[in-house]
């Protein structure tokens, strides 16, 4: 059960792949938190292939691999969430009820314990069931719209520009919430995030977006000037502290 009392940095069970998700548990490695990274052995972090960025996004991180399609590996890892102080996930709301993972039931179950879901367009209704991307994310927000109105151009605006907002913005609001000790269900969704950013910088500094709009419209076919950020903590093979992690809790 988690108790922000008996530890001085959080534990997090991070469940999510690709980037917003990793990237948030990624801030809160750098703000002290002890990350154990949880993937599926059938469907590893797809992210994977790409080496580098893989490194940059998941140093750090303790590494588990379970078959979630085996009995004995969903309780372990459902006892694993049970010690969480923080926990990341971005799947649709089915494919954690396939699982027989009930979140709100396990947040309600375990006093303190912060729970994040990161979608692309939100955990109700139709759009609980909806694929999302940080590109298409972005554009179901507006900011592709935005660029049309500036520029007279369509197209995309950023890298998948909805990942990284949202991974930090995740990374702000568990911090927080651990901080309070009170716990709790988080929704953040991508779609959301980049029209609250992109409504924000019509309100505080428009003539600030429209030259960031065009500027990207000019660099779209040229490499755009960026500073590359090198890992500096170890990269865990996969599986790697499976049984170190999994063990101690089978016993509890």
């Amino acid at each position: 059960m988690a108790d922000v009392s008996r530890r001085s940095r959080p534990r997090v069970v991070d469940l999510s792949a690709l980037w917003a998700g990793p990237l948030s548990a990624h801030l809160l490695w750098l703000a002290g938190a002890e990350i154990i990274k949880v993937e599926s052995r059938t469907r590893p972090d797809g992210m994977r292939s790409a080496t580098q960025f893989y490194a940059l996004l998941n140093q750090g991180k303790s590494s588990v691999a379970v078959d979630l399609g085996d009995h004995n590996d969903r309780l372990a890892l459902r006892a694993l969430i049970a010690t969480a102080d923080i926990v990341i996930e971005a799947s649709r709301p089915r494919a954690l009820a396939q699982l027989g993972f009930d979140a709100a039931e396990i947040v309600a179950m375990t006093p303190g314990l912060v729970w994040i879901t990161i979608t692309g367009h939100g955990a109700t209704d139709e759009p609980a069931n909806w694929v999302g991307f940080g590109d298409d994310c972005s554009v179901a927000a507006g900011l592709s719209g935005a660029l049309r109105e500036v520029t007279g151009s369509t197209g995309f605006v950023g890298d998948g520009i909805g990942d990284p907002l949202t991974g930090i913005v995740a990374a702000n609001a568990a911090w927080h919430a651990w901080q309070s000790g009170l716990g709790g269900r988080i929704g953040i969704a991508l779609s959301d995030v980049v029209a609250h950013c992109l409504a924000q910088c019509r309100e505080r500094e428009p003539e600030l977006l429209r030259q960031q709009l065009l500027d990207w419209a000019a660099s779209v076919g040229r490499p755009f000037p960026s500073v590359a950020r090198r890992h500096v903590g170890s990269v865990s093979a996969m599986g790697e502290h499976t049984q170190a992690v999994l063990g101690p809790v089978a016993t509890c």
